[in-house]
């Protein structure tokens, strides 16, 4: 078998990796923002919730939040007469969103919080409610502040999605381990491995600083 012979595979598995990506980083910048919000209301039991959902997700292994979801949850389901088992693809997308949801989080902070105050006291001047400064004022100012940070956090969750391999869904590094145990053949699969995880990351880079200018000029165009 021969290096060749390792693509079909390979490339099955590059796609299960790249749909993981996609769906975790989508779902993962809605939990970012829902937490992120949630985290600076006035609310207090709204707060106190974003608050504790944050620092579980940023101060546990993400490997560990992967299991408990895919092993314990569905033995505490049956403990409470429930079905809460969780299918792999379902297990993975929801760790790697609510990780990077958790690390985002604390960038839509701060990037709402950098809003000049003066904006803000423009605005209730105007007589705007709360929601009207967050939503027309607050957030169009701070999602450009937001996208390097946002880039940053979905390269790692690509590379984080190689622990997914551990719940025995068939990503890249599932199937590279796959080869290489039938094969023997460390030093031609992990090669092939790290340079196919670059390879996914530059583009991946690349999509996200396009998606960088064109938030910077959409920002221009509405100043």
């Amino acid at each position: 078998m021969n290096w060749t012979s390792y693509s079909e595979p390979l490339l099955q598995g590059a796609w299960v990796t790249v749909q993981l990506t996609v769906f975790s980083t989508l779902l993962g910048a809605v939990v970012a923002f829902a937490l992120g919000v949630g985290k600076l209301a006035r609310n207090r039991p709204c707060r106190l919730v974003s608050i504790a959902i944050i620092e579980v997700f940023r101060g546990t292994s993400l490997l560990v939040q992967l299991f408990w979801l895919y092993f314990a949850l569905p033995i505490l389901g049956q403990a409470i007469g429930m079905d809460l088992r969780l299918p792999p693809v379902a297990a993975g997308v929801l760790a790697l969103s609510l990780n990077i949801g958790a690390y985002g989080a604390e960038v839509v902070r701060g990037a709402i919080q950098a809003v000049p105050r003066e904006q803000y006291e423009a605005a209730k001047a105007l007589d705007f409610t709360p929601r009207q400064i967050l939503w027309r004022i607050a957030i169009p100012q701070a999602v450009p502040e937001m996208m390097p940070s946002f880039g940053n956090l979905a390269v790692q969750n690509l590379k984080d999605t190689a622990l997914v391999s551990l719940i025995s869904l068939g990503d890249l590094a599932f199937r590279a381990e796959q080869i290489r145990n039938f094969t023997q053949d460390s030093t031609t699969i992990y090669t092939l491995l790290l340079f196919m995880y670059f390879g996914m990351a530059l583009v991946l880079t690349a999509i996200m600083k396009l998606l960088e200018r064109s938030v910077g000029r959409w920002r221009t165009t509405k100043a």
